[in-house]
């Protein structure tokens, strides 16, 4: 018997933009292999479908979060190459700190300590 497909979450919105850019961190890629990173790094949980990446990947471009080229790849295919940029960086280091705000207060409220929880 197959095992049942695993439990998949949708990113949260404002999320993508920043797991693309951390993607992105570790080197250029695709917009396959980012997809893919993703679904690997969060354990087959999150799944991002191309009709989310792409526009993504096209507003970071138009906000010089990223840079864009066309290559070809081992199999000889003409595919479109990702690249961090400087802002695209200083950009991940901010999205990077809102998101530990937000995780900390939501655990705060969702695993509260017994000291100072409210009654």
């Amino acid at each position: 018997m197959a095992n049942p497909t695993p439990r998949r979450l949708e990113v949260l919105q404002g999320t993508l933009e920043m797991l693309i850019l951390q993607t992105l961190q570790w080197g250029p890629q695709h917009g396959y292999s980012i997809a893919t990173a993703i679904r690997v790094g969060s354990n087959d949980a999150l799944q991002v479908e191309t009709g989310s990446l792409y526009p993504a990947l096209h507003r970071l471009e138009r906000q010089k979060c990223v840079k864009a080229s066309w290559e070809t790849s081992a199999n000889r295919q003409r595919t479109r190459v990702y690249r961090l940029t400087a802002s695209g960086r200083k950009r991940l280091v901010s999205e990077r700190s809102r998101w530990e705000a937000v995780s900390a207060a939501m655990s705060g409220i969702l695993f509260p300590s017994k000291q100072g929880s409210p009654a």
